[in-house]
């Protein structure tokens, strides 16, 4: 790629990687789901107005915001605010890359290459190690809703196989209509009314400005600048960039926190990202004819990225 399009990849991981610990900001005042509901709300108004309609079938868009935005990020939010420290879900949710390449297999008949499956064992591996290493500072459960995010996130680029890469942007804005009417009607059971009117009475700036980054960055210039230079370039120079997210989220999550993680975390962090790279980097493999799957790119080599 020319100089410039490499430097906006750089850019948009570090607008990725820096994203985690700007959640733990909104979520100190804010509870997750609702935070996640102003989030997706600012992502869809009144872009919606601006951008024109994916050219997909509607349960097509329904199906990517349920997984990417829904599930991904209703999980991960909640994982950070029980405690999983930012640093680490940056590393974790990387796991996304691997599992693609395992549903795909399953799903779409795409045969992975064996530099993928040493990808995905290395991958494996790499996460068994942070979660039995993990210091006592990182709940289970944050841990296991972190990697349920990866896993929602790996199900919705299954999905986006089927889009092809006209959507762009227009789908990213489209598809966050699922979002904040089924989430707001979760936070208000489960966060309670009480609590839920009590944060949109007292919004804090840094909760505001959490929401304004998350919407306007990570999703707006983030994925419109991610999905140009896939546009313009092949994904197995572009897709790479993304193993810069985790070491910018790890030490914007150090230069803010203070957060560094133990031995064992690092080595299962470091197995997990040559997995990811492995998979990133092992090129695409044979894929069975799969009625209404997209036969551009490989499963990670499209949608690998940080919302």
């Amino acid at each position: 790629m020319p100089l410039k399009d490499s430097l906006l990849a750089v850019l948009v991981a570090i607008i990725w990687g820096v994203n985690f610990v700007v959640i733990e900001r909104g979520l100190e005042d804010v509870p997750p789901l609702l935070f996640l509901t102003m989030r997706f709300v600012l992502v869809a108004l009144p872009a919606i107005f601006l951008v024109a309609r994916p050219p997909v079938p509607w349960p097509l868009v329904v199906q990517v915001g349920l997984f990417m935005s829904l599930g991904q990020f209703g999980l991960l939010y909640t994982a950070i605010a029980l405690g999983m420290p930012p640093g680490l879900a940056s590393l974790v949710l990387q796991a996304q890359v691997v599992l693609t390449v395992v549903f795909a297999a399953v799903r779409l008949h795409e045969r992975p290459s064996g530099r993928q499956l040493v990808g995905v064992i290395l991958g494996a591996v790499g996460l068994g190690v942070v979660a039995l290493g993990r210091s006592a500072a990182t709940p289970g459960l944050a841990l296991l809703l972190t990697l349920a995010a990866a896993t929602s996130w790996a199900c919705g680029n299954v999905v986006a196989r089927r889009v092809g890469p006209s959507s762009g942007l227009s789908m990213t804005v489209w598809s966050a209509l699922v979002v904040p009417v089924p989430l707001f009607g979760l936070s208000l059971l489960v966060e309670g009314p009480h609590e839920v009117a009590a944060a949109l009475t007292h919004l804090s700036w840094e909760a505001l400005a959490s929401t304004a980054y998350t919407a306007v960055l990570a999703s707006w210039v983030g994925y419109g600048l991610w999905n140009s230079l896939l546009g313009r370039h092949r994904a197995s120079a572009v897709v790479p960039f993304t193993l810069l997210v985790p070491p910018v989220g790890m030490t914007a999550a150090w230069l803010v926190k203070g957060e560094v993680p133990n031995a064992a975390e690092a080595v299962g962090g470091a197995l997990l990202l040559a997995g990811v790279a492995a998979v990133a980097l092992g090129g695409g493999g044979r894929t069975r004819a799969t009625p209404g799957a997209a036969s551009n790119a490989g499963p990670a080599h499209r949608t690998a990225g940080v919302g």
